[in-house]
Order: C-alpha cells, then structure tokens, then sequence
C-alpha cells in the first residue's frame, strides 16, 4: 500500500495529462482507420515491433537487422501504396469529424426497393451496372463518373439507367439509401473462363469484384438476365427474395441490428481502454522504468551579461551533469537537450564567482538531475573601451638582392579598435598578417587582413583589411641619390 502511496505521490498534473492526451489521440486514429487495409498493415508493423524487441533482448542480431528493414519497407508501403485511402480518411469537411466525432452507422440501404427496382428493368431488358462498395475504397478503380448523392427511389434508378440519359452506359454507384455516382467506369476483367456472350457491363463487373470487396449488380440488356459479381464469383440470380439476402448479407443490416450496435459500442470502449493501458505502460517505461545513471559533459551558456562588459576568461567552458532516468529515455539523451545557462546580470569588472545549482540546468522530462561535479564558475569580466591604433605592415622574408621597398603606403593607416580595456592597455600598435617579401620583383598593391585578439574588433566603420601600396626600387638609385 505504501508503494502505490508513494508511486502515486510521484505523479505530476502533467504526467496525468500526458497520458489522458496521447490515448485520445491513439484512439481517434483507432477510430478513424478501422477497417481499412492501412490499418490492417499497421497491426502487422505494431506486431513484428513485440517481436523485434523480443528479438533484440534475447541478442538475435540478424533477426533484429531483417525485422527492422522489414519494418522500414512496411512503413513505406503504408505511405504510398495506401496514401488515397489516407486521404480519404483525413480530409474531412472540418475538424470536429477529426477531433471526436464518431462515424455513423451505416444506413439501412433500401434493399427491398433496389431488388423490385432492378428486376423490374430485367423484365423491360434495361440494361444495368450497379456496384454497392463493402470495406475497401474504390477511388482507386472508379474513374470518370459524376457525382449524384440522390436518395434512392425506383424512380430514381430507371432514370438513371434510361437509355436516352448521357450516363445509362456507366454504374452507378450505391452507398446507404443514396446513390453517390453515376457514370461510373469499371476496370474491365481479364478472366478467360467467362461466358463468351458477357459483354462490357458483365467483364466490368467482374473486374471490380475481383479487386474489392464490393457486390455488383449486373442486368443483362439481351437476355433480362440479372447476375451478382461478388471476389472470383458470378452468379445468375432467380429472384427478387434471392437478391434481398445478397444485399442485406453485404451490408450487415440484417435482423441482428441491435446486436450489431451493441458490440460497436462494446468494441469502442475496448479501443478506448486499450489505449490508456498501452499509453499508460509506455510512459511508466519511459519515466518509472530501471534508473540509469550516465554522465555528461555539457556547454556552459552565459546570459544577461551587460553591454558595457566583455567575458575576458572562464574557468571551464562545460562542466559535467550526473543524470538519471530510464534506460530509453537516458539512452536517448544527447547534450545539445540538456542546457546550463549562468546569469551574467549581477557580474562586475574583474573576477566573478557564480554558484552553479539545479536552477541553472534545463532537462528533458523525465530526466532527473544526480549531481553537478562542478559548484562554481570564475568568470573575469572586463570594461570594454575604445582605442585609435596605427597599422603596421608585417613583412617576412627577404628581397632579391639589389632591390628595396622604398615607399609603403596604409590605407587606413589607423582603425578604432574595440576591446577588453585589460588587453588593449597592453597594444600600442595593430599588424597585418604576415607579407613574404622573397616574391616581390616589382612596385604593387595587396590587401591583407588585420591580426587581432578574439577579445577585441574593428569599428568606427572599418574594416579588418587595409590596402597596402609599396614601392620597390634598385638600391644603387637610391644611395646615388
């Protein structure tokens, strides 16, 4: 008792509502993706994960590198090859059918006055295609129809199907107690064993059955035939009681409704309480697992310091953090997620003594602080002023024999340099970097950097190059003279 006690004590408000969020989430997906094929593929990733972890635990190496890869591929198939059913899902018409509404319960198509409607266009031989989707999408497949969104009628459907009406040729696509589509194209079968009187509508039939899970409808124009296509199947239906059953088989709306609803409500409250536990088991993995200690080195980021002072030295630039936490969370830690940052607003010119304490320190959640192996930092600080220095042109090397630099011209000849007063005390004069003479043959001009301390730069417009103009002359023209 006194561990769940304790155990309880230790959670946060936001632990709480970490949990509560992250399992509502889990459950919309739930919600919104059952039942579709992408869903099914992801319970296979989720499952060869367990095994994958069970595989890395018992130290099976190449099993773990072929299930990761096939994880990886998995993954990549979820994307592409199920993307328009991914779409379909989430592009809904605003964001509360994302957020939390739940879809509705399919409606009881008119089964009684479809069976009626097609048989009677069987004995008037009207031709007709009729494709009642199951659980798979059919964007894939169905191309250049219109859409209708007509509640169904007999009327309705001889219309449709009318001879003398633009879309009679295509199917018409039927959802609940409306028909969505009209002039619909079907992918057409490839199949070898139909009878050799099929025509279009009977092949088009065959082929969208054969790729979904849909029923389709068939009314045969020549014959006043009326046949079912549904996966490798295609029967010759008797009458209308024979199609009823197809129909209500197919869409689940048989005498058992009641029973249906309750197991719906019964399977979303399961969803529900599977999400909190599996949301729940992975944070107590990540924050309430076997502490792991490791140590870590970590920069130091200096703040607030006042525009008027420079950092002039430091005694350490990272300092090292004793963490614990998890074993995945601490595995997974790297330095730039954790921060030290020292406040510089109270430093004075001179030798600074700060205190480092757990204040100082940023951590990821769920990582706790151990030990800091370093209490102090010496931080020198120093006034920054500014100061007009003459530039002096560094040569190196030696001329040829018989020459001279006669002339050397600086432009600028001095910059403003600004600094830590301590440093630019000590320099009276700034230097190019080094100018080798050994190559010079004649009078010429070269741009060459100023070298100057981290600690101090260039201002009042300047720039950390000048322009150096020289001359070079013969030696004996110049003692002649």
């Amino acid at each position: 008792m006194d561990i769940l006690m304790n155990f309880m004590a230790g959670i946060r408000w936001q632990d709480g509502v970490d949990i509560i969020l992250n399992s509502y989430i889990l459950f919309r997906l739930y919600v919104l993706f059952r039942g579709t094929n992408a869903f099914r593929v992801l319970i296979g990733i989720v499952v060869l994960w367990f095994f994958l972890r069970v595989a890395a635990f018992l130290g099976l190496i190449v099993t773990s590198w072929a299930m990761q890869g096939i994880i990886a591929v998995a993954a990549l198939i979820i994307v592409v090859v199920f993307r328009n059913e991914i779409r379909s899902i989430l592009q809904a018409r605003n964001l509360r059918t994302i957020l939390w509404s739940f879809p509705k319960r399919p409606v009881k198509p008119p089964v009684e006055t479809i069976a009626e409607t097609i048989f009677e266009m069987a004995r008037r031989h009207v031709g007709a295609l009729l494709v009642f989707p199951g659980n798979e999408s059919l964007s894939e497949h169905v191309h250049g129809g219109v859409a209708w969104q007509g509640k169904i009628s007999k009327e309705m459907i001889m219309s449709i199907f009318w001879k003398d009406n633009p879309v009679h040729d295509g199917a018409a696509i039927i959802q609940g107690d409306r028909v969505t589509e009209v002039g619909a194209v079907l992918p057409l079968s490839r199949r070898e064993d139909l009878p050799y009187y099929y025509g279009t509508r009977h092949r088009a039939a065959a082929g969208m059955a054969e790729l979904t899970d849909a029923v389709v409808i068939v009314v045969s124009e020549e014959r006043g035939q009326v046949s079912v296509a549904q996966g490798q199947t295609f029967s010759v239906v008797g009458d209308k009681q024979q199609l009823r059953e197809i129909l209500e088989s197919h869409a689940g709306v048989s005498a058992k409704q009641g029973g249906r609803r309750k197991a719906e409500q019964l399977e979303l409250i399961t969803a529900a309480a599977l999400s909190l536990l599996f949301i729940g088991g992975v944070w107590f993995s990540f924050t309430r697992g076997l502490d792991t200690l490791i140590t870590l080195e970590v920069p130091i980021e200096y703040m607030n310091r006042e525009p008027g002072l420079e950092i002039l030295d430091t005694s350490r630039n990272t300092v090292s953090l004793e963490l614990s936490g998890s074993g995945l969370l601490i595995r997974s830690v790297r330095p730039d997620q954790v921060q030290v940052r020292l406040d510089l607003s109270t430093a004075v010119p001179g030798e600074n003594i700060i205190p480092l304490t757990a204040e100082n320190i940023s951590l990821p959640p769920g990582v706790f602080l151990k030990n800091i192996r370093t209490q102090t930092i010496e931080v020198v600080m120093d006034v920054i002023v500014r100061k007009v220095l003459p530039v002096q042109v560094d040569w190196s090397g030696k001329l040829r024999e018989g020459v001279i630099i006669s002339e050397v011209k600086v432009d600028p000849e001095r910059v403003q340099v600004t600094g830590v007063k301590k440093v630019l005390d000590k320099i009276t004069t700034i230097y190019t970097e080094r100018i080798p003479v050994d190559t010079i043959e004649d009078s010429g001009s070269i741009t060459v950097r100023l070298l100057l301390s981290p600690l101090l730069r260039i201002t009042g417009g300047n720039r950390d190059r000048v322009f150096v103009d020289y001359t070079v002359a013969e030696r004996k023209s110049v003692e002649g003279k």
